[in-house]
């Protein structure tokens, strides 16, 4: 943990202050569609619509837990496809599905739109208790969805 210091002018004495962080506040991605990639969230993980700036354009969007802003980028014409491999960013964000057979239902649902790409389905993640898998959501942001 990062701590500052400051001195009291009336009587010299040395304050510190812990700086810390407690989690993600939001998450902001950059994506081609709005309304398509906030639709993901909202029809697929039930989401909520939280907010939106029109003029901007942004949709924000939130679990109750994590608040996505989704940004309207300005030429959806000539994105670059992100490479994980080659690019500096974001390389995939996960998020918490509460049980395996939730998880297994969202990726039957998931096969079924032409808008999400399964990089692969559910599978053990190494020798820990979990089981994730990964694709992309509209839009082309890699996502993990992982349980217990």
């Amino acid at each position: 943990m990062c701590s500052t210091k400051s001195t009291e002018s009336s009587n010299a004495a040395t304050v510190t202050t812990e700086i810390g962080t407690s989690g993600i506040h939001h998450l902001g991605l950059t994506i081609p569609d709005i309304k398509q990639t906030s639709d993901f969230f909202i029809e697929q993980l039930n989401f909520k619509k939280v907010g939106e700036v029109p003029a901007y354009p942004a949709i924000f969007v939130s679990d109750g837990t994590v608040m996505l802003t989704l940004w309207q980028i300005k030429d959806a014409e000539n994105t670059v496809k992100f490479d994980r491999t080659k690019n500096v960013g974001l390389h995939h964000f996960a998020l918490k599905v509460n049980t395996i057979e939730q998880l297994n239902a969202l990726y039957q649902n998931l096969l079924k739109l032409e808008d999400v790409e399964i990089e692969f389905a559910p599978e053990a993640l190494g020798d820990s208790p979990f089981v994730h898998m990964m694709c992309l959501i509209p839009g082309g942001v890699r996502l993990e969805l992982i349980s217990e």
